[in-house]
């Protein structure tokens, strides 16, 4: 059009495409908050046996996403996702963005400048509206997240506060989504793809990210992702800090029952670039009349959460 924007309808996803013409070069912020986008015609990718919720990605706001997902399903995996967190790369990031204005010798010789401390960077793969940063950055519960979105007057800011200074960037396919992220403080950068295209240039843009990710958080969503492109984004991220690596973190998480072989062919994939560090099985949420239906005497998605980090150089 005249503007260079259309408006495109693939799969359930309404999305604005903005020519590459009109975008502008550096990454975007907070106080720039553009969205990348590519354009798609596979839209999301899952298991034939598991429940879509696409019409509720496409929504302006999380309150039908609370409502349908967090309330019905009984969505409480993100207390376990706060608590890994908690356990294996809070303590870490705590110590790595602690110095201020009194540093030691050992933390002026790591590089450290004087200021407001270090600040990392936070990557959310496939993030939709935020919730598992909420958990993880927040430190909210399922119930506090729950409460925060309860209504679309509270959803439009956070009601807590960050536990560690980072930079959120926020990576998904839906455009509302990211759109409500960066509105309401939860990301303070986006990038819409679709990740399975891995020839654009939002997917090389995702490759950078990856390589100057300090935290990768990626819970209940590689399931979506080819094996090829899980496997340039892991290996992107392994090599952050290229022959001098700087330490760093991810937690994702795993679904069972649903596409068991691809979860075992994604843990390969995690151990050939990174060290294991530790895990626990826990539930996810209720499955949905039609997983039950698909998974004959099933009540709950379980979830194996793993927490790895870089190998040293």
């Amino acid at each position: 059009s005249n503007n260079d924007i259309e408006r495109y309808y693939s799969h359930g996803f309404a999305c604005i495409i903005v020519s590459t013409n009109t975008i502008p070069k550096q990454r975007p912020t907070k106080t720039t908050p553009y969205i990348y986008l590519t354009m798609s015609n596979t839209g999301v990718k899952t298991d034939e046996k598991k429940q879509h919720f696409d019409d509720i990605y496409v929504e302006s706001t999380p309150v039908p996403y609370k409502t349908r997902i967090l309330d019905a399903l009984d969505y409480v995996s993100d207390d376990f996702n706060r608590q890994m967190f908690d356990a294996h790369i809070l303590p870490w990031a705590k110590t790595a963005t602690a110095h201020g204005t009194s540093l030691s010798q050992s933390a002026a010789a790591a590089g450290f400048k004087e200021g407001n401390g270090t600040k990392l960077n936070f990557v959310d793969l496939c993030s939709c509206f935020g919730n598992t940063t909420m958990a993880t950055v927040y430190g909210m519960s399922y119930d506090a997240i729950r409460e925060n979105w309860s209504d679309e007057e509270k959803c439009r800011t956070i009601n807590a506060t960050r536990r560690i200074p980072v930079n959120v960037t926020g990576i998904d396919i839906s455009m509302p989504a990211l759109d409500y992220g960066v509105g309401a403080g939860l990301y303070d950068e986006a990038i819409c793809t679709n990740l399975n295209e891995r020839g654009s240039a939002e997917f090389a843009q995702v490759e950078q990210v990856m390589g100057e990710a300090d935290i990768l958080l990626s819970t209940a969503a590689l399931v979506y992702l080819d094996l090829e492109t899980i496997e340039i984004i892991i290996e992107a991220f392994a090599n952050g800090g290229g022959s001098d690596k700087k330490e760093g973190y991810i937690l994702v998480n795993f679904l069972n029952p649903f596409a068991l072989e691809k979860a075992d062919d994604t843990k390969k994939i995690l151990l050939k670039y990174l060290e294991f560090v530790g895990s626990r099985a826990t539930r996810h949420r209720r499955m949905s009349e039609l997983e039950q239906r698909n998974y004959p005497g099933e009540e709950w998605s379980l979830l194996e959460l793993w927490v790895l980090k870089r190998r040293s150089a």
